[in-house]
């Protein structure tokens, strides 16, 4: 196997779900200091809950001109249910254990790391280069918005975090909110005295039947993803608890949205005589980028370099991106050629492990010069 191959391989067969990715932290920074480069971590792990901070390791040699940049990879995967068994067959990895195989997001950390090994080693020339790998993406994109992005010199970044081929350039990314719902009844035992209780159960399947859910138009969707409640089967269940989110590219018409959902929370809880709690967070920020922007015309220089035709779109899902953007520091988001992730069917192809060394080092060039 090649290089890069073998190291993600290795990395994939390390289980690091959300908040459990020191294993998968440690095999990083030995292989970035054994190439002579120092590796920072801050004091992310104990606000967020994770075994690890965010990692930092800054390329020495700037040359005078051009742009520093930084890439940014997450650590954790969406937690696996199964052995982690990497195999490679006909030129393509996948994991043979019936679970995800974690491309999400190691084939970034491997791209970002192989970059490093050849800057270092062929002494190639370039404006400064950070290298930033978070925690806990999968759950919140934690360890990005627990970072402090002052750290860094780089006046734009990049992060490889959507499962599509390369050439695929995230142009904008939607706003999130996420909402706790519980709703509050009376229990009664649900024999002797049903007409006593008050099902908590009934008034959210009220809610969640008013619900507009799903893609709702090209811009904005909305989900219920977990429900839970009740104590006992014969027991009129006195609470009920359901986790629910939308999205959108249009920060007024998530506003709005937010709001229908609530009133139609309100809305079940009164007809039922429930009483009702709701916890509404913003997950992330949304963005949108030009295709004049710098940042944007850097990408596209980079992919052409490597043969790879600009392919602009836009995503549902959020990523680290979204954090530095709102921040105020350009970051964007492109494609590399992982498919099916968060699924027991998830793979890349060899060679798109090894391609996207040579877009990384092609950003390099672009902004050196």
């Amino acid at each position: 196997m090649t290089a890069v191959l073998d190291l993600f391989t290795e990395l994939c067969s390390i289980p690091s779900p959300p908040g459990e990715e020191r294993a998968v932290a440690d095999r990083v920074i030995r292989e970035l200091r054994a190439l002579g480069l120092a590796v920072e971590e801050d004091g992310a792990g104990a606000a967020i809950g994770s075994s690890i901070g965010n990692l930092l390791c800054r390329l020495p040699g700037r040359v005078e001109g051009g742009t520093p940049v930084f890439f940014c990879a997450h650590l954790d995967t969406v937690p696996p249910q199964g052995p982690l068994e990497p195999v490679v067959e006909d030129e393509v990895v996948r994991n043979g254990g019936g679970t995800i195989l974690g491309a999400d997001n190691k084939s970034a950390v491997v791209a970002m790391v192989e970059a490093a090994r050849r800057i270092v080693e062929e002494g190639r020339p370039h404006a400064g280069v950070e290298l930033l790998f978070t925690p806990k993406e999968e759950v919140g994109l934690l360890g990005a918005g627990a970072f402090d992005h002052t750290r860094l010199e780089a006046e734009l970044g990049f992060v490889f975090d959507q499962a599509a081929p390369i050439g695929d350039v995230i142009m904008g990314a939607p706003y999130q909110r996420s909402m706790l719902v519980r709703f509050h009844g009376r229990p009664a035992h649900s024999g002797m005295v049903p007409e006593e209780g008050r099902s908590a159960i009934v008034a959210a399947s009220k809610a969640i039947a008013d619900l507009r859910l799903g893609r709702l138009d090209e811009e904005t969707t909305a989900n219920v993803g977990i429900v839970a409640g009740g104590s006992a089967r014969n027991i009129v269940p006195e609470w009920c608890e359901l986790e629910a989110e939308a999205r959108s590219h249009d920060a007024r018409k998530l506003a709005d949205l937010v709001q229908e959902m609530l009133d139609s929370f309100s809305f079940a809880a009164s007809v039922t005589e429930c009483t009702l709690e709701t916890e509404v967070s913003e997950t992330y920020q949304g963005y949108r980028f030009r295709d004049g922007d710098p940042i944007v015309q850097l990408a596209r220089t980079a992919l052409a370099r490597c043969g790879h035709e600009f392919v602009p779109t836009l995503t549902g899902g959020g990523a680290d991106a979204n954090v530095f953007n709102a921040k105020g520091l350009p970051c964007l988001n492109l494609a590399n050629g992982m498919m099916e992730i968060h699924t027991a069917d998830e793979y890349i192809a060899v060679a798109d492990l090894d391609s996207m060394v040579e877009v990384t080092l092609a950003l390099v060039d672009a902004a050196r010069a």
